[in-house]
């Protein structure tokens, strides 16, 4: 009989390529106090798809949000969006509870950043982490999708978990991620860049 332990309910992570579903580290960024994080290699046509983990991101100043945007040339940050953003919390005293979407932080047709969460929190204890998903970035055919979910210690101190879908609306190969925040410096936190393959 197969125990919880033996049962595999995630994908195999690995520091080279073995096989379809592998991921790949590539690199890790640490912050220390930066205004920005940017990755602007190791995504390109190796792999189809790519994922960030960005864990336990502190930012300097309080309630403020967490940014991305993207490049096809390395350094212009600012290729046009389309995204929808939604939201989720619960407040430590059991007062309000919500699911809503975010109009206000989602974009049409813009080349600003998109906002992966808002009000990040500056408390010793509060910050955010998740994943960003981009999907075949090196295509020169069609538009770059993502997905992106985040956990957010909310500067007001409760819980918000955000969700945000769009895609890049360009055919050029996306080839740089860029993660900030509106304001302030990255305080502490890392950001790891895997590569996945699907065949």
């Amino acid at each position: 009989m197969a125990t919880y332990a033996s049962i595999k309910y995630d994908m195999a992570l690995s520091s080279s390529h073995t096989g379809g579903g592998s991921m790949v580290l590539l690199s890790t960024q640490t912050a220390s106090g930066d205004g920005t994080i940017s990755f602007t290699s190791g995504i390109d046509s190796t792999f189809d798809n790519y994922v960030f983990k960005y864990i336990n991101v502190h930012p300097a100043d309080n309630a403020i949000a967490f940014h991305f945007n993207g490049t096809i040339d390395g350094s212009n940050w600012n290729v046009a969006k389309t995204t929808s953003h939604t939201r989720a919390y619960h407040l430590e005293d059991d007062t309000g509870a919500a699911v809503d979407y975010l109009g206000a932080h989602d974009l049409a047709q813009g080349t600003g950043f998109q906002a992966l969460s808002n009000d990040v929190g500056n408390d010793a204890d509060q910050q955010c982490s998740g994943t960003l998903k981009l999907f075949n970035p090196s295509s020169t055919t069609f538009v770059k999708h993502f997905i992106a979910e985040t956990q957010t210690a909310h500067g007001a101190n409760y819980p918000q978990p955000s969700y945000v879908a769009g895609y890049f609306n360009t055919t050029s190969a996306v080839t740089g991620i860029q993660f900030k925040f509106n304001s302030g410096n990255i305080d502490a936190g890392s950001i790891k860049l895997y590569g996945i393959k699907d065949s």
